[in-house]
């Protein structure tokens, strides 16, 4: 087997080309990866621009205190007036500055009498006045290529006219459970040692959060060529197939040999140092990327978010950095084993530290998945690491950051 380190960095060797460059509308694309450069073409603003309603003046003009007010200045006038010194013009918040004003005094530090203002309170040189390309400067780079659609990125790019955007297809995952004892939903049990597949659901959950379509395959059992055709299936239909169950060491765990032998796949890697989903396999065909996963549900979701989400955003013309911190422990913990450990924890932002606990959070097997429920944090502790004590501080990884 070899270590976290070690299968993080095979992991990002591997060379993806995202499928293809679609352009969409730009509200479609949200959740979406640009697939190019975003570069202002203009200057914004492009003139001078009032930020506060109040009367654009001349700078020194505020050592007269009482100056008439000559005009009014709407925003988006046709005609934007010219400024006399010892005059002054209304202007409003988003109105272009008039010609020769340098500064805007606010409502708030006047008083109108008799068509002038009545200077109260004097503003430095150039106030409430947006300078050309305050927002952004023609020619600069506003959003890179390879960023993630959200609602800043839609902001800038409604602001610069993108009617459509270019942005990398979705990748395709097919998500396949394995196990002659898993169920699909509604299937009727008709032994005692029947179980209901959830795996299948949360990877496609979980791919479908990080932007991937996804097929879902449904359960098969342990059986050599059913599980031959299942892959073969997903191959053909999608660019990350992603299974869960048979890659450990029993009679019955078929996929590694299925994987190895019949799909004419080159393994990165199989086996790694790491507690839950030391069995966990890794292997390409062409540009297609197969991960294999263990059976049991905390195993399988913890090794899909480590593994998967990476593979992902490659598809997607970006890369995944897991989102980890420096939290301070509330509670002892106590280290199981000689490997790299994902525990699950609670998590919570107090006075401004982020604070890690366990309650609530049940020792047993990897098959407790309940304990992901709550706060979305696991921690993370190398081999070597030794128990940790209350007030100590220990990597966690924040998988959702909504805390």
């Amino acid at each position: 087997m070899i270590s976290f380190e070690e299968s993080l960095e095979l992991l990002n060797s591997i060379d993806i080309k995202p499928t293809e460059i679609v352009e969409l509308p730009l509200m479609d694309a949200q959740d979406m990866f640009l697939a190019e450069d975003i570069v202002a073409n203009f200057n914004s603003p492009e003139f001078p621009t009032s930020a506060m309603d109040g009367y654009a003046i001349y700078f020194d003009d505020q050592i007269i205190k009482e100056l008439k007010v000559v005009a009014t200045n709407p925003a988006g006038a046709d005609e934007i007036p010219e400024l006399i010194h010892g005059k002054a013009i209304k202007t409003f918040t988003g109105s272009l500055m008039p010609k020769g004003a340098d500064t805007l005094i606010p409502i708030e530090n006047v008083e109108y009498k008799n068509g002038k203002i009545v200077i109260k309170e004097e503003v430095p040189f150039g106030a409430n006045v947006r300078e050309v390309g305050e927002n952004f400067k023609k020619g600069e780079v506003l959003i890179k290529k390879g960023t993630k659609i959200d609602f800043a990125q839609i902001a800038v790019l409604a602001s610069l006219n993108y009617v459509t955007v270019k942005v990398f297809k979705k990748p395709t995952v097919a998500v396949i459970a394995t196990g002659s004892e898993l169920l699909e939903l509604g299937q009727k049990q008709t032994k005692r040692s029947q179980i209901r597949s959830s795996n299948n659901y949360t990877i496609e959950a979980i791919a479908k959060k990080h932007s991937a379509n996804v097929i879902n395959l449904g359960c098969i059992g342990d059986n050599v060529e059913n599980i031959k055709d299942k892959f073969k299936t997903a191959l053909e239909s999608a660019d990350i197939i992603v299974s869960t169950g048979g890659v450990s060491v029993g009679d019955f765990d078929f996929v590694k040999d299925v994987v190895r032998e019949h799909l004419g796949a080159k393994v990165i890697f199989k086996g790694v140092v790491i507690k839950p989903g030391q069995h966990i396999m890794v292997a390409t065909v062409g540009n297609k990327v197969i991960i294999a996963l263990p059976g049991f549900a905390y195993s399988s979701t913890v090794t899909a978010l480590v593994y998967l989400l990476p593979i992902i955003y490659k598809f997607n013309g970006s890369s995944y950095e897991m989102p980890i911190v420096n939290a301070t422990l509330a509670q002892n913990y106590k280290k199981k084993s000689k490997k790299t450990e994902f525990t699950p924890a609670n998590v919570k932002l107090e006075d401004g530290e982020l604070k890690i606990n366990f309650k609530g959070k049940k020792d047993g097997t990897s098959a407790i998945m309940t304990n992901m429920l709550g706060s979305k944090a696991l921690t993370i502790t190398k081999p070597d690491d030794t128990d940790k004590e209350s007030g100590e501080k220990i990597k966690t990884y924040l998988y959702d950051l909504n805390l």
